[in-house]
């Protein structure tokens, strides 16, 4: 599983009743261009609690690829759009996913 961030010294059921709450975890997307060639990456996965904002998690992101994305031909534009809508947006949701993952190691391990 891809590293995990912002859960450190939560437990699994911490962790369930903040997803409860409207917690989730997603990542980000940002786009680096370097003249003809292109790179479009996803972050690692960010655990965002029910009163943190996903948007301003992203921001960070978003101000790469408006820096660093946008002037590669003929991706950069393409990319750095498609990674300011999915961070804008709050990211891209794997809540479901990684507590299903979680779900699994802790029958795994009983």
């Amino acid at each position: 599983m891809a590293t995990i961030k912002h859960i450190e010294g939560l437990t699994i059921e911490q962790i369930q009743e903040e997803v409860n709450r409207g917690g989730k975890f997603v990542t980000f997307e940002y786009c680096i261009s370097i003249l003809v060639m292109t790179f479009k990456h996803p972050t690692d996965i960010y655990f965002i609690r029910a009163d943190e904002s996903a948007f301003v998690k992203g921001l960070p992101y978003s101000l790469i690829s408006l820096l660093l994305g946008w002037w590669g031909i003929p991706w950069g534009p393409i990319y750095t759009i498609w990674s300011l809508v999915t961070n804008i947006r709050g990211g891209e949701d794997l809540t479901i996913q990684v507590m299903e993952s979680f779900e699994q190691q802790t029958a795994w391990h009983s």
